[in-house]
């Protein structure tokens, strides 16, 4: 029974170490990173090589992250139902379409007293 508690121990141990020290590595990483775009946006001995680092990218105060891209937003066609891409969509009278060949076919099709 002592082993098995010993061993539970053990393990609970080893997990906390490996949490310590990755956030730990983020840290410093994260401190490294800062670190380096501060001293190069202050003209430091790399300001010669103009405002791009080794690797092409700006850096320096100004220079931002590379944002995500967010889903384009998706509309339903009025006509036939199917989700298209906002920018690749038709808006004809306030009501959405996939395509202009659905936009005339929706207004082409008889309402009022010609429906019947």
């Amino acid at each position: 029974m002592r082993q098995i508690f010993l061993l539970i121990l053990l393990f609970i141990v080893g997990q906390w170490l490996v949490k310590a020290l990755r956030r730990h590595d983020a840290q410093a990483s994260q401190r490294t990173g800062a670190g380096a775009n501060g001293a190069a946006g202050a003209g430091g001995a790399n300001g010669a090589r103009g405002q791009s680092g080794p690797n092409g990218r700006a850096r320096g105060p100004n220079a931002r992250q590379a944002q995500p891209q967010l889903a384009e937003p998706m509309i339903r066609c009025a006509e036939c139902g199917v989700h298209a891409p906002k920018s690749d969509s038709v808006v004809v009278g306030g009501q959405p379409f996939c395509s202009a060949a659905h936009a005339q076919r929706h207004g082409a099709r008889p309402t009022g007293r010609d429906a019947r």
